[in-house]
Order: C-alpha cells, then sequence, then structure tokens
C-alpha cells in the first residue's frame, strides 16, 4: 500500500445520537453525529416512531389525497 493516502483511523472514535445515547466504535472520523441509533430506532425498540425530515410525510398525505375528508 502506499504511505500517506489512507486517512487516520480512530479506535476510539465516539458516535453520538440525536436521543442522548453514546458509544465509541472505530471509525476515520474522530467523532460522530447520528439521528437515530439502535436504541431509539424502531426496528430494535418495536415502537413505531415517525421520523420526519423536511415535511415528508406531510408532501406525501397531500399528494396522494389521504387524510382528506370526504
Amino acid at each position: 500500500m502506499k504511505k500517506g493516502i489512507h486517512p487516520t483511523y480512530y479506535h476510539d472514535a465516539i458516535v453520538k445520537c440525536a436521543c442522548g445515547n453514546t458509544f465509541v466504535t472505530g471509525s476515520t472520523k474522530k467523532e460522530i453525529h447520528v439521528e437515530i441509533c439502535s436504541k431509539c430506532h424502531p426496528f430494535f425498540t418495536g415502537q413505531q416512531k415517525f421520523v420526519d425530515t423536511g415535511g415528508r410525510v406531510e408532501r406525501f398525505t397531500k399528494k396522494y389525497g389521504w387524510g382528506e375528508k370526504k
């Protein structure tokens, strides 16, 4: 492998979630910020939760007319 072309690998990179959970992993970045982790993701918790980024749910319901009274 060529020297000097690979990024620095951190064995103790810290991952911080929006829910407040933090854990340590390996990465090329020293600190990583995420919105959803295994502690708050619906697949792992078993609870349904809508993650709406930029009004995507509202645009979808408006586009297909769901939720409108007829």
